[in-house]
């Protein structure tokens, strides 16, 4: 990091967690690579249980199972430590604007420390890469067709732009699919079977909706909420989910159900953490 002037230390961390909601969701694993001023490093892991199950989709990626952190200690227990390791520190990572930093913040006022990020230098490469690689059509025409997108934001124009990009990556990814079947899989990998709305925040557990996100009702029946805590589920339809999430519970509330899976797909009851 000699091409940076540090005035204090640089904490680079990345989170391994039980979801991608950094309101919602738990830390698995973290790791701090501390960078100092005058070029010595430290590396910290941490390894918590989450204090809920981990999802088998986010184990699909990282690879940690509940087995795995069965005797490790939970976040809380350990918040002291981290908070020592990055006290004093700015902060870096890739994405860790959106994920990270949030995350942290919440885990450590759980755990009854006032973490402020507010008070630190955040350097996000992920910000710098999107900054300097725009991701944008224009960007996608130039990259692929090397053509400038003079028309860009009028219809038509990008219409025909979008044409010439799909064009250009058939020619330069020969292995993509060749059927709109196969195409759509890969633009558009299908949801959990047992998912009841296309979020997944609702899924289907032996033939009953449950609750399939955050920590205090994940797991928990619908029927049964619509009737002892009509109260959450009025704070679901009036919060920031999608419309079919909220048109099923609005249904629930009104004694209407949909009818479960005719398939198998829906009797793994094992909460799954979407949100």
């Amino acid at each position: 990091m000699a091409m940076i002037k540090l005035d204090r230390p640089l904490a680079v961390i990345d989170i391994e967690s039980t979801g991608v909601n950094p309101r919602l969701d738990r830390i698995i694993d973290l790791a701090v690579v501390k960078v100092y001023p005058d070029g010595r490093r430290e590396i910290h892991n941490f390894r918590f249980h989450p204090e809920v199950p981990i999802p088998p989709e986010t184990t699909a990626i990282h690879h940690i199972t509940d087995a795995d952190v069965a005797k490790c200690p939970s976040f809380r227990e350990k918040a002291a430590a981290v908070v020592e390791v990055l006290n004093g520190c700015d902060l870096a990572g890739f994405g860790v604007v959106r994920f990270d930093v949030p995350l942290l913040v919440e885990e450590c006022a759980r755990a009854g420390f006032d973490f402020n990020a507010d008070a630190v230098h955040v350097l996000d490469a992920q910000r710098i890469y999107h900054k300097n690689e725009p991701r944008n059509l224009t960007a996608a025409v130039a990259f692929y067709c090397g053509n400038p997108h003079p028309g860009a934001h009028g219809a038509e124009a990008d219409a025909l732009a979008a044409l010439n990009v799909l064009e250009s990556q058939f020619q330069k990814y020969p292995d993509l699919p060749q059927t709109m079947d196969e195409l759509n899989t890969y633009c558009n990998p299908p949801r959990q079977p047992s998912w009841a709305d296309r979020h997944g925040r609702l899924k289907w557990v032996n033939g009953e909706l449950v609750i399939n996100f955050g920590a205090q009702y994940i797991g928990q029946k619908l029927r049964d909420l619509a009737q002892n805590n009509t109260r959450f589920l009025k704070w679901i339809l009036k919060s920031d989910f999608p419309g079919d999430t909220k048109r099923i519970v609005s249904d629930a509330l009104e004694g209407r159900w949909p009818n479960p899976p005719a398939s198998p797909a829906g009797e793994d009851a094992t909460p799954e953490t979407a949100k």
